[in-house]
């Protein structure tokens, strides 16, 4: 290179070398290792006097110092960490770290090959274990019996108001309004060849029948009872055996809010666990069936004593549902000809689209029930199981719904159930003996009518019973809504069912075809969150047509309906606690006896006459 050349490059070479022992002159390799040696090796972050838990490195130091120990302070205490550092440095502290996990992983090394047979043998095993785990999470499940359980007392009366007189009915049937005894004087028709009795007792002075023969039997002020235990039993997770013990004491025939004396005074909880009306508070076993899933859409239930309206996919009305209930006719959505509470033995099933949880979803739900009293009778001339005796309903619902609206439609198939079958409805409609369809018709010899019963329907020559073929058609429609949001908008559920009667020699004047409708309103968080109102109103079953009887029973007889009926219910559910619930509730009902209120007056004919109902109570529920 010529001379000019390497003059150009020296200021180069210069530049370049300047850093370098700039850098060498700064650090004193043999002063790195005096202070490695001579650091003061601490166990706690604590220790370092210029230390502070605000440092931004603090958790970071404090690590290194109790996981590792390779971290060292100056003589004086201090850790000088705001110091620059060198990279030196920053090897050796490196070094010292690492010298320290050598140490340690050479002792898990030393540990894991002295019991490299035992740790194998623990592997063996964990598998094995993780295995059966996952075998047992996904077949197997602890059997789970849970116990529930629901008191309820209930304080009140019903009044009744309007006119007094006759004692029995005074139509195609012998019937006693009040269950009194007395004279009657009675005249006979024929019709077919069938000789057919009526009878009637007018009573002048109004104690024989109407408000003050109601009031006298059934008006008094009591305190009842209703008791519930369930237990709910799991073998899968999925499936439940359900069985209740229940007791009460709304005394047969002799409380109006068991349904004595009116029907429709019933109350929903109202249970009468005695013998006959005579002993109160035993306990009896009311519920108990099982139900089990098959695949993710389908579940079967059958029961030795169950009950057709909980067997259905869904329940359509808000009205009530998960709370308070009270008259038991608007506890079935005002709809008791299809959801009459049939129970008994029972065999259902259900189908419901499997959705995202709060989609509404389709429904089918089919379900037999025979009558308690006949479907566990061995002769099938007076029951059974699926026999023509068993007095069985058969219930089948459509709907579509989730938890802001739905609707249904259902059809039950009623048999030998005319009066029974109907659950609730006016006196005359419903009629607790029964109109037609009894299994059997019972007929009398016509040479006895002198010693024979007072209360037959039928007599003739044949002297026995003879099949009926009585059924009933029962249809409802019911429909529900409620706002997103409590507020001022109440929910809406509305319900209306018809009802169509067959039977062999139908008694003139009978009804053929009743119906029902209900509309109810419940209002949310009312005052207080928890707490709710309800209102509804409607006409229980009254019949709309009769069974033809022109020229027959000598005028007495028509065939044009005069059932007509209202009821109205209010209620405030104050929710004490989670568990406790106290409600106020009254309700009034206008000619709850429908045609049959025409007898307390004489002669009376259409709409005469006047029977009303109040009744107020308190009902206060605890559930644990």
């Amino acid at each position: 290179m010529k001379l000019f050349q390497q003059l150009l490059v020296a200021p180069a070479a210069l530049g370049l070398l300047a850093p370098v022992a700039a850098n060498a002159a700064e650090l004193n390799i043999n002063g790195v290792s005096d202070y490695a040696a001579s650091g003061e090796q601490v166990t706690s972050i604590t220790q370092f006097s210029d230390v502070y838990p605000t440092d931004w490195a603090y958790q970071a130091l404090s690590n290194l110092i109790e996981r590792y120990g390779c971290v060292a302070g100056y003589p004086n205490g201090t850790y000088r960490g705001q110091r620059a550092m060198t990279r030196f440095e920053a090897a050796a502290l490196l070094n010292a770290c690492l010298d320290r996990v050598t140490e340690v992983t050479d002792e898990l090394k030393r540990l894991m090959k002295e019991f490299e047979r035992e740790l194998a043998i623990l592997k063996g095993r964990v598998d094995g274990l993780e295995a059966k785990v996952g075998e047992l999470e996904a077949t197997q499940f602890s059997t789970t019996t849970k116990l529930k359980g629901k008191t309820t007392f209930v304080t009140g009366a019903v009044n009744a108001g309007g006119n007094n007189g006759s004692e029995y009915v005074y139509r195609n049937r012998n019937y006693k309004f009040n269950g009194k005894t007395g004279t009657a004087s009675v005249k006979r028709y024929t019709d077919k060849g069938k000789t057919y009795k009526n009878s009637k007792s007018y009573s002048s002075n109004g104690f024989k029948g109407g408000a003050n023969a109601y009031n006298a039997n059934y008006g008094a002020f009591t305190f009842n009872y209703d008791q519930r235990l369930a237990f709910n039993t799991s073998f899968t997770g999925k499936d439940k055996l359900y069985a209740r013990l229940r007791a009460g004491n709304f005394t047969k025939g002799k409380n109006a809010f068991g349904g004595a004396g009116v029907n429709l005074t019933a109350l929903d909880i109202a249970t009468d666990s005695g013998a006959s009306g005579t002993i109160n508070n035993a306990v009896q076993l009311d519920r108990l069936y099982y139900k089990f899933p098959v695949g993710k859409e389908f579940t079967v239930i059958a029961g030795a004593l169950a009950r057709n309206t909980e067997a259905l996919a869904m329940w359509p009305s808000v009205y009530n549902k998960g709370a308070i209930k009270i008259l038991d006719w608007t506890g079935l959505m005002g709809t008791s000809g299809v959801y009459n509470k049939e129970t008994g033995q029972l065999i259902g099933a259900y189908w419901k689209q499997n959705t995202k949880k709060g989609a509404n979803a389709f429904s089918v739900s089919v379900n037999y029930v025979a009558d308690d009293g006949n479907g566990n009778i061995t002769n099938p001339n007076d029951g059974g199981f699926m026999t023509d005796n068993s007095e069985a309903s058969f219930l089948a619902q459509i709907g579509y719904g989730g938890p802001e609206w739905g609707l249904a439609f259902a059809y039950r198939y009623g048999q030998c159930d005319s009066g029974n079958g109907l659950r609730r409805g006016t006196t005359f409609a419903k009629f607790d003996g029964k109109w037609n369809n009894d299994c059997y018709q019972q007929q009398y010899n016509a040479a006895g009518l002198t010693g024979g019963s007072l209360f037959s329907d039928v007599e003739d020559n044949n002297g026995y019973a003879v099949r009926s073929g009585g059924s009933t058609n029962s249809y409802a429609l019911n429909a529900y809504w409620q706002p997103k949001n409590a507020g001022w908008i109440p929910s809406f559920s509305v319900g209306w069912a018809i009802n169509q009667n067959t039977t062999n020699d139908k008694l003139p004047g009978s009804p053929v075809t009743s119906q029902s409708w209900m509309v109810g309103m419940k209002w949310d968080d009312v005052f207080l969150k928890g707490n709710d109102f309800g209102f509804a109103f409607g006409q229980p079953t009254f019949a709309t047509q009769l069974e033809d009887c022109t020229g027959k029973f000598d005028g007495f007889c028509s065939d044009t309906p005069f059932d007509g009926n209202y009821v109205f219910e209010w209620y405030y559910n104050f929710q004490v606690t989670d568990n406790i619930a106290v409600t106020p509730a009254i309700f009034y009902m206008s000619r709850p006896m429908g045609q049959n209120t025409r007898n307390l007056v004489q002669n009376g004919q259409g709409y005469d006459g006047q029977f009303n109902l109040w009744g107020g109570l308190i009902q206060t529920t605890f559930k644990f």
